[in-house]
């Protein structure tokens, strides 16, 4: 197994802040996109930037890893996970990721950091964690887990496969659920004790969450904001035409009812912040059109 490096992956110094990070990820999440991207070897460059992802914008984890990285690992190494490793860092639950979206397909080198319980209870190795247990019969016991779920799977309710010290268990995810409730699979926990799954929601390379409102920022073109346009944008329940009104201009925040996560008494909102970038000049037509659009608001060129 080899070390990793999540900054490199991510393209920011480990100095780097919690907005830098997202930025970043964002930005690389986008371009990598499975459903946009042409680009050989895209959907793997993906699953790289969401799992540096996983790691780095969780602050436990973040310390953890930079701690690890002070030991002097570098890139391509070969690794294994110290024993005592997140030992007071807060990783009480085993983290379990949800297939699919941007929640799945972590390396062998996340989960033998993060994907882990503490402590014994498995009635003997627990493999490529490197966690050993107690021999013998467990009590049973309730045990606890965080699912990490894609917003995709929240929004419709979906079925997801996940994996548990070794089992493969379907987990239904109700549609609508908000993160800190728990999802409870009756008989799965340790010595047939129950397995309580406590939601969170995973990354999303295009949408944020407030509450029930879907946060996406829509990135238009100078003309665009000023005359007014119609774009099409994504939602979790697929793509909608957006008016944007003209005289428009960074900031402006517009509302898709209804297009948020579901609930009770209403579902929620999608809320698109508009962002306005100039596009850069390719050719010499596009320049001179950027000459004249300086003459026309009386700048000299």
């Amino acid at each position: 197994m080899e070390f990793k490096d999540y900054y490199a992956t991510l393209g920011v110094e480990p100095t780097a802040g919690d907005a830098e990070i997202k930025t970043a990820y964002r930005r690389l999440a986008r371009k990598y996109h499975p459903d946009v991207s042409k680009e050989a070897g895209a959907e793997e460059k993906f699953k790289a930037v969401n799992e540096a992802y996983e790691a780095l914008r969780d602050p436990a984890k973040r310390k953890a890893y930079d701690q690890l990285r002070a030991q002097g690992y570098r890139p391509g190494e070969e690794f294994q996970a110290p024993p005592d490793f997140g030992g007071g860092q807060g990783f009480d639950f085993e983290e379990v990721f949800g297939g699919g979206g941007a929640g799945g397909g972590f390396s062998d080198f996340f989960e033998s950091l993060f994907a882990r319980q503490r402590g014994g209870g498995g009635g003997g190795p627990r493999g490529r964690n490197g966690f050993g247990g107690s021999a013998g019969p467990q009590p049973m016991r309730d045990t606890r887990a965080k699912l990490s779920v894609p917003l995709e799977a929240a929004y419709n309710g979906e079925t997801l496969r996940i994996t548990v010290d070794g089992r493969q268990l379907d987990v239904r995810v109700p549609k609508g659920i908000r993160p800190g409730q728990v999802i409870r699979l009756t008989g799965q926990g340790s010595g047939g004790g129950n397995l309580m799954l406590e939601v969170e929601y995973a990354a999303h390379p295009q949408f944020e969450v407030d509450g029930r409102n879907i946060l996406y920022t829509l990135q238009v073109t100078p003309w665009q904001a000023v005359l007014g346009t119609s774009i099409s944008v994504p939602t979790l329940g697929g793509p909608v035409e957006l008016k944007v009104p003209a005289d428009s201009d960074s900031g402006r925040k517009l509302r898709l009812r209804g297009r948020g996560l579901p609930g009770k008494p209403t579902d929620g909102d999608q809320i698109v912040e508009l962002e306005v970038i100039a596009p850069v000049p390719e050719n010499e037509a596009q320049h001179a059109a950027y000459r004249e659009l300086a003459k026309a608001f009386g700048d000299s060129v």
